[in-house]
């Protein structure tokens, strides 16, 4: 048995096992609930503004930081586990990690090691100041077979007194934690999930049952350090203290080496390289999935009902992730990706899926969890219901990320081709069909911008096959493109209204259009007209609705900023892209990242968080303004 060391201390906290069901019963809050905190004013019911969240990662799951220093999301152990703390959606009984100063007066900033995805805060009260270092810790080798935390706290001056909880949660109300007492430590249980509390200067610790809180003195340079462990249905390893101190610097290293192969040094830099180490935050390395956001069924609207899980990995937001990490030079994650894309589809050839799980699985099932969700605008979801339906657009995202990989030097194998050959004739074959568009709507049309994704799959298919990457029938594939040409310029384009609609028959506008600007399927009068129509009906000041009538149901979407920027930038609008990039790079929280959505009333973020799609469109953006102001 180990020796324990003075002033270490080792704490396992389990949940108990299936069948132990029902809500917790209500419990009392914390004493590091201070309601008169500057920080934690923001906290209200237990709930803090979504702009408030940090986000720390280790290729496999991802926490979520709160300002007022609580960690209030974790799955254990991938992103698409359950929460064993996820008070971001049930404050009563989800679970969080406090760790902040005693003193409400207590101020702090706090900002990403450059170059990291390490999160330091800096705590400063009347008697002095302190930092607290985040990090889901890595090891010499890479990842961790089990998920670690490290908040590690260092005095800077003076002292300031620092309290802490470690309060595990109900799994989405499906599980009882409970605690066990071994004899090398207690742990905590939750339905196979065992969590283990390691620390070093947070002593005297107190526990009740399965939670376990404190309070000590942070002096000029001293450090302490609580580590949180986690495994699913396996042992649980218990690291010595100074093993965590030593893996945060390793995980500050590792960080600040993989960022240096990050090339980018256009405009917006700092913008776009946190983007790209929020997208790394999502990279699921077991397999090289990437995942919409870490998170589910953070609303897009205060009234409620379109919280969705995005815990998966959409084969759209992979394509433009692709593209940006080969501009990027980051080979690594780029071949990943694109191997997991096609083997996934090669396995499931049966359809072409929007998106998948994250092991590459597949799924249209959806339960909803009993708990009150974020400020308690519900529902929480587990599952996503559009896994079975029809978009085309899939088939240009798919064969872009083709091309990107080929154009950066690559070749491709022949399973590989002998897929995208196929999907190329499917492409031929289901054009002319209706299907529920980028927006995954129940109400099925011939939209325009899915039309256009078909001829952006044949438009690459035409040029793989001349790089010799693939074979099969090129004239087929040339007539279908040039069909699908004709079919929008006589069903997309509205004469009288001026702009493309969003499908035949229909005035809406519909900003997915503003892709095919980027894609170079029209940059001329007619993408003019309807980039212009989208700012007079769907902006609001630099922000934008994803299509008509939805101001009535649901805050405008980051993304789309982004498109138009872009889009402007294709037409020749190079000023007017740059205004625009300059307001939405400004919309940020004070760590650089970005939700889904952004309130048209207040500003808040509104959705799931960190949302790949919006840094991909940040970063889409900021390279197509980059390359078309180089060309002028």
């Amino acid at each position: 048995m180990r020796v324990r060391h003075a002033g270490y201390g080792r704490h396992v906290v389990t949940v108990g096992g299936p069948g132990q069901h029902g809500r917790m019963p209500a419990r009392s809050r914390d004493s590091t609930e201070t309601s008169d905190n500057p920080v934690t004013r923001e906290r209200v019911d237990g709930y803090v503004p979504l702009r408030s969240y940090g986000a720390i990662g280790d290729g496999r799951t991802v926490a979520l930081i709160a300002r007022d220093g609580r960690i209030d999301w974790l799955p254990i152990p991938s992103m698409d586990s359950p929460p064993v703390f996820a008070s971001i959606v049930d404050a009563e009984h989800g679970g969080h990690v406090a760790l902040r100063p005693v003193d409400g007066t207590a101020t702090m900033t706090r900002e990403y090691l450059p170059g990291t995805n390490v999160l330091v805060t800096t705590w400063t009260t009347a008697s002095g100041s302190a930092t607290v270092t985040d990090a889901m810790v890595t090891g010499v080798a890479g990842r961790l077979p089990w998920a670690e935390i490290g908040r590690c706290v260092q005095g800077v001056e003076g002292s300031v007194d620092m309290e802490w909880a470690v309060v595990p949660g109900t799994l989405l109300n499906t599980a009882e934690p409970t605690r066990l007492d071994t004899a090398n430590g207690a742990v905590i249980g939750i339905d196979g999930v065992t969590i283990a509390i390691v620390e070093h200067g947070f002593e005297p610790v107190h526990d009740d049952g399965p939670r376990f809180s404190g309070r000590f003195t942070a002096t000029a340079g001293a450090k302490a350090i609580l580590t949180i462990v986690g495994t699913k249905d396996e042992p649980i390893f218990m690291p010595d203290p100074e093993s965590t101190l030593d893996a945060v610097d390793r995980t500050i290293e590792n960080w600040a080496t993989w960022s240096k192969e990050f090339s980018y040094d256009g405009p917006w830099a700092e913008a776009v390289q946190r983007s790209a180490l929020a997208l790394k935050l999502l990279i699921f390395s077991p397999t090289g999935a990437i995942a919409a956001a870490p998170t589910t069924s953070l609303p897009e609207d205060r009234t409620g009902g379109k919280n969705w899980d995005y815990r998966f990995a959409w084969v759209r937001d992979l394509s433009y992730t692709v593209h940006a990490l080969t501009r990027f030079g980051l080979r690594e994650e780029t071949h990943a990706a694109v191997s997991w894309m096609m083997r996934t589809i090669g396995e499931h050839d049966e359809t072409m899926p929007i998106f998948y799980r994250l092991d590459g699985s597949k799924t249209d099932q959806v339960e909803e969890r009993d708990v009150p969700g974020w400020n308690g605008i519900g529902p929480v979801t587990v599952g996503n219901r559009a896994g079975d339906q029809l978009q085309l657009g899939v088939w240009g995202d798919v064969f872009e990320i083709m091309r990107q990989y080929v154009r950066a030097g690559n070749v491709l194998d022949r399973a590989t081709a002998k897929v995208l050959e196929q999907l190329a004739d499917d492409a031929c074959h289901r054009w002319e069909e209706a299907d529920s568009g980028m927006w995954e709507l129940q109400e099925t049309q011939h939209y325009v911008s899915s039309k256009i994704g078909c001829w952006q799959a044949l438009d690459a298919a035409v040029e793989l096959h001349d790089a010799g990457m693939i074979d099969g029938p090129r004239d087929k594939w040339t007539e279908n493109r040039s069909l699908i040409e004709g079919w929008v310029s006589e069903h997309g384009w509205d004469e009288d209204l001026g702009y493309y609609v969003m499908y035949p028959g229909s005035e809406a506008l519909d900003t997915s259009i503003l892709l095919h600007a980027m894609s170079a399927f029209d940059r001329g009068p007619r993408m003019q007209s309807t980039i212009r129509a989208i700012e007079d009906q769907l902006q609001h000041g630099p922000l934008v609705y994803r299509y008509t009538g939805m101001a009535d149901e649901e805050s405008p979407f980051v993304a789309c900023s982004f498109w138009l920027a872009a889009a402007m930038a294709c037409v020749g609008r190079v000023d007017d892209a740059t205004a625009l990039m300059d307001e939405m790079v400004e919309q940020a929280n004070d760590v650089g990242l970005f939700s889904e959505m952004l309130s048209a009333v207040d500003g808040e973020f509104m959705g799931n968080i960190p949302q790949g799609l919006s840094h991909l469109a940040l970063i889409q953006a900021a390279l197509t303004i980059e390359e078309i102001s180089a060309d002028h």
